[in-house]
C-alpha cells in the first residue's frame, strides 16, 4: 500500500519533473503513489490539477507531495496560491537562484528538448544502446576494438543491465560476456577478449545472491545450486585476479552504483556527461 501520493506537474512531458523527484524520494523508504500532471499550460489546466491535487489531501488526509516544472508564472502562481501539497518547484529552488547568481535568464521554457534528436548526445546514445544490444551476452566479437567497455562475469551477475545503463545514460558503446565453464577450464578470459584486456571490467556477485536470482528462472537446476553458484563466483573472482582486471561485487549496489565506479575506473570523462 502506499504511504503518500506525489504529483509530478509540468507544462511539458514531466520527464525533468519526474527524474528530479524521484531521484530525491529514493532517499526515503516509501512507496509512493505517482500521478503525472504533463502538458499543464495553461491557466484552467492549473485549476484543474489543483483541484485533483486537493481532492486527494482531503480523501488521504495529509498533503500529496507536488513536484513541478512550470514555465508559464501564470500558471505555475495558481498552483503556488491554491494548492494544498507540499510544493517543490524546481525552478524556483534551483533555476531563478542561479539566474540572480550568473545574472542572466535561463532557457526553461516549453520545448526546450523538442529538439533532442537533432543533437550529437542523442545520435551518440542511440548508436550506444545499438551496439550494446548487439554485443549483449558475448553475441557478437565483432567490432570490440569500438567499445568503451567489456563486461565479464557469471551468468546473472548484473552485466546486462549495467551495459544498458552505460549505453542508455553515458553514451557508452558496452559490450559484456558472461564467463563460462569452458574459459574456467582453460583458466583464462574468453580469447576474443584478450586484445582488448585495458577496456575490460569485471562484475562478481555473492553466491548465495546469485544461487537466488538463477533460481527465479531456472528453480531446482545444477545452474542454480549453490554449490555450483560458489564454484563459479570463486573460479571466475580467480581469474580476474590472474588477468589483472578491476572488478567489484554486485551484490548490494545499485545499477547506478556500479555504472559510477566503472567510470571512474575505465572512463571519468563521462562522468560530465
Amino acid at each position: 500500500m502506499h504511504t503518500r501520493t506525489v504529483f509530478f506537474v509540468s507544462d511539458g512531458t514531466g520527464i525533468t519533473a519526474e527524474t528530479f523527484g524521484n531521484a530525491v524520494l529514493a532517499q526515503f523508504e516509501m512507496k509512493p503513489r505517482h500521478v503525472r500532471l504533463p502538458f499543464t499550460d495553461t491557466v484552467d489546466k492549473a485549476h484543474q490539477a489543483v483541484r485533483r491535487i486537493n481532492h486527494t489531501a482531503e480523501l488521504e488526509g495529509v498533503r500529496p507531495i507536488v513536484f513541478t516544472t512550470l514555465a508559464n508564472m501564470e500558471v505555475l502562481e495558481v498552483i503556488e496560491t491554491e494548492c494544498k501539497g507540499m510544493l517543490l518547484d524546481m525552478f524556483g529552488t534551483f533555476v531563478r537562484p542561479l539566474e540572480i547568481e550568473l545574472a542572466m535568464k535561463s532557457n526553461h521554457r516549453i520545448g526546450r528538448f523538442s529538439d533532442v534528436s537533432k543533437s550529437k548526445e542523442y545520435n551518440e546514445r542511440i548508436q550506444a544502446i545499438d551496439f550494446s544490444l548487439a554485443h549483449d551476452d558475448g553475441q557478437s566479437n565483432r567490432d570490440l576494438e569500438n567499445a568503451d567497455v567489456i563486461l565479464v562475469g557469471v551468468s546473472r551477475s548484473g552485466k546486462t543491465p549495467t551495459s544498458l545503463y552505460l549505453a542508455m545514460q553515458h553514451g557508452l558503446k558496452a559490450a559484456n560476456y558472461p564467463l563460462i565453464p569452458e574459459d574456467f577450464d582453460r583458466r583464462q578470459l574468453p580469447p576474443a577478449l584478450l586484445p582488448h584486456r585495458k577496456k575490460i571490467f569485471g562484475l562478481t556477485i555473492q553466491p548465495e545472491r546469485l544461487a537466488e536470482i538463477r533460481n527465479e528462472r531456472r528453480p531446482n537446476s545444477r545452474y542454480a545450486s549453490i554449490e555450483n553458484c560458489r564454484h563459479e563466483v570463486s573460479e571466475a573472482e580467480a581469474m580476474m585476479r590472474r588477468a589483472g582486471i578491476r572488478w567489484l561485487s554486485t551484490t548490494t549496489k545499485s545499477i547506478e552504483e556500479i555504472a559510477t565506479t566503472i567510470l571512474q575506473e575505465l572512463r571519468p570523462e563521462r562522468l560530465s556527461y
